[in-house]
């Protein structure tokens, strides 16, 4: 389950990666870069599709302190597993691309899993729709502790 501890503790990391399938998906996490890096996060996107060597977590120079998955969920496994392989700890799986496989690749390997929660309702500052489903979720007491 996810905490405010977990969420402030991912914010909290200097470098964030963002795992894609490819260049040219146009859903899955196409404007969670754009966002985060406008709120003033370090954001570096890399691919999971093969046509893309160079840009996997394992190829990043920089230490990534957190990595946001958004990927078809039949991807997110193999998102994870990249993760593992880069000594990255703070996962989150974007709400949309969950699995219940790649949750549990996650616990199994003492990863800190976020999912089930959209990242832009998190990263401050919250701004557009992303506040008022926020503040619904608020009042549903849906919001993480």
């Amino acid at each position: 389950m996810t905490s405010r501890v977990m969420v402030d503790e991912f914010f909290g990391q200097q470098q964030l990666a963002l795992v894609r399938a490819s260049r040219k998906a146009k859903i899955h996490g196409c404007s969670i870069d754009k966002e985060l890096r406008a709120k003033g996060y370090n954001v570096s996107v890399v691919y999971l599709d093969e046509d893309n060597p160079g840009s996997r977590l394992m190829d990043l120079e920089e230490p990534i302190g957190g990595v946001m998955i958004a990927v078809p969920p039949d991807q997110t496994e193999k998102a994870v597993q990249h993760a593992i392989k880069a000594n990255i700890r703070r996962v989150w799986i974007q709400q949309g691309s969950e699995s219940k496989s790649a949750i549990q690749l996650c616990d199994e390997n003492g990863i800190s899993a976020i999912h089930g929660e959209c990242v832009l309702m998190f990263a401050e500052p919250v701004k557009s729709f992303h506040a008022f489903h926020r503040w619904i979720w608020k009042l549903l007491g849906r919001l993480p502790n």
